[in-house]
């Protein structure tokens, strides 16, 4: 591999050594494997210090990056990117440590990139690969977002389509996008973080959906972000979730957007009868989010 296509797979995790194991163990099945692997730990209290640095020993390509607290998939992804890019990664494949990618998903991921530059001299912002659950359906959480115009690439002998948001759940990232968007915002913890940075960095020009690129994410359950599936449990990433959407929405659309959001959730809730005192937490949350105004972090 050359210099020029130097790729970094940046894995967040915490508290998760055996699907973390599957992982690694899948990265080094790539057809196109990373010239480094790195784990961002945030603060595991399990074994996954001790597996990761008895693994770094047989595999040069692997570091571990120990963080001194859990500052979240946010904080993880932030810290990880930007250690990549001051190694001189040119490409940066971001994903969780419950996602396993199928042998040639970074290499199709990079040839679409690629790809599609040469052929229509645009240069995709990012590229991110089909995400199933465990059972092959599509999961949900993890579908990204198509532009208004997303079919226009899409022909009989190719299936790229245009998007403009995904998760971090596989998505490749070149060194360009993050040197003229920045990284991760740290400040937003868990949720909406991805949607974020990938609707910032598309600015320049939309991603790609690969859906040849396949990983599968390894959740309890099938589910998407909808707030009408706000329990007791859930309720802290909800809120989360809450905020960060609206943080952004504040800056990018105004408190028009905000509104607009804010009775898209009331709707949500309602059809999915969310109990009142659940519901009142998320309408904190968003009203928090209307002057959450964390910066955006140059690499």
């Amino acid at each position: 591999m050359s210099v020029l296509n130097k790729t970094a797979a940046v894995i967040v995790t915490f508290n998760r050594s055996a699907k973390l194991m599957k992982v690694l163990d899948a990265l080094e099945r790539q057809t196109l494997r990373p010239d480094i692997v790195l784990v961002v730990d945030n603060a595991s209290t399990d074994d996954t210090p001790r597996l990761v640095e008895a693994r770094a020993l047989a595999d040069h390509r692997l570091r571990h990056l120990r963080l001194p607290k859990n500052l979240g998939g946010a904080g993880g992804f932030h810290a990880g990117m930007e250690a990549a890019y001051h190694m001189g990664a040119q490409y940066f494949w971001v994903s969780d440590d419950d996602a396993y990618p199928e042998p040639d998903a970074i290499e199709r991921l990079h040839d679409a990139l690629t790809g599609f530059q040469a052929q229509h001299g645009w240069r995709p912002s990012f590229a991110c690969s089909r995400v199933e659950w465990i059972d092959g359906t599509l999961c949900e959480m993890n579908c990204p977002r198509p532009v208004w115009d997303w079919a226009r690439f899409l022909q009989r002998d190719s299936s790229v389509v245009l998007v403009d948001s995904c998760s971090f759940v596989s998505a490749l990232i070149p060194r360009w996008a993050v040197t003229e968007h920045g990284l991760p915002i740290a400040d937003y913890f868990i949720w909406f973080d991805d949607a974020e940075y990938t609707r910032r960095i598309a600015r320049s020009y939309p991603g790609l959906f690969v859906p040849e690129s396949v990983v599968m994410h390894d959740t309890p359950d099938n589910r998407g972000v909808n707030f009408g599936l706000v329990d007791d449990k859930s309720l802290w990433k909800f809120e989360h979730g809450a905020r960060n959407e609206t943080s952004f929405r504040r800056r990018e659309g105004g408190l028009i957007s905000v509104l607009a959001y804010a009775y898209g959730v009331r709707q949500q809730m309602r059809v999915g009868n969310v109990p009142s005192r659940l519901r009142r937490q998320i309408y904190r949350a968003i009203f928090r989010g209307t002057t959450f105004r964390p910066r955006i972090p140059r690499a």
